[in-house]
């Protein structure tokens, strides 16, 4: 079992795929400190907002695996791949998704001015403006060239 926690630390694309994660969520809590005058850190578990931590971890995962594995091979092509549909899907399907539920959070709303009928609020915030993706791709690609250089340039 140790075995296998230390070949998952010594895993060069894991490390950075999980670090550029880690660190877009981890901004979102420092964004919305400035934009809401408060520290929220539940905005570490929210999908949706600047920057896209799902561009970060697909964008991490191709970079990684195009640097270590080859830019011709058939493993990096299926990563781009899957990275372009991801960020697609991010401002695409759930950035309308997102915009639907504020459209009917605001019927709710009026629904409950009445006082008739109480009514769960949906989550607003599910997809990304394409800066947020640019934002998380572009983190993504610093961090792990980053540690490319790092672990394997010395």
């Amino acid at each position: 079992m140790v075995d296998v926690f230390y070949a998952m630390l010594a895993n060069f694309t894991l490390m950075a795929v999980v670090f550029s994660w880690f660190l877009a969520q981890s901004s979102k809590v420092v964004i919305y400190r400035f934009q809401e005058g408060h520290w929220n850190f539940w905005h570490f578990f929210e999908a949706g907002g600047m920057p896209s931590a799902h561009s970060a971890a697909v964008v991490s995962l191709t970079w990684s695996v195009g640097l270590t594995v080859g830019w011709d091979s058939a493993l990096f092509t299926a990563c781009a791949v899957f990275a372009l549909i991801v960020m697609y899907d991010a401002t695409g399907v759930r950035r309308a998704a997102g915009k639907q539920a504020e459209i009917l959070n605001r019927v709710v709303d009026d629904i409950y001015a009445t006082g008739k009928i109480k009514i769960e609020k949906l989550k607003e915030i599910l997809g990304h403006d394409p800066i947020e993706v640019i934002a998380g791709a572009s983190l993504a690609t610093v961090v792990t060239l980053v540690m490319y250089l790092y672990a394997f340039i010395k």
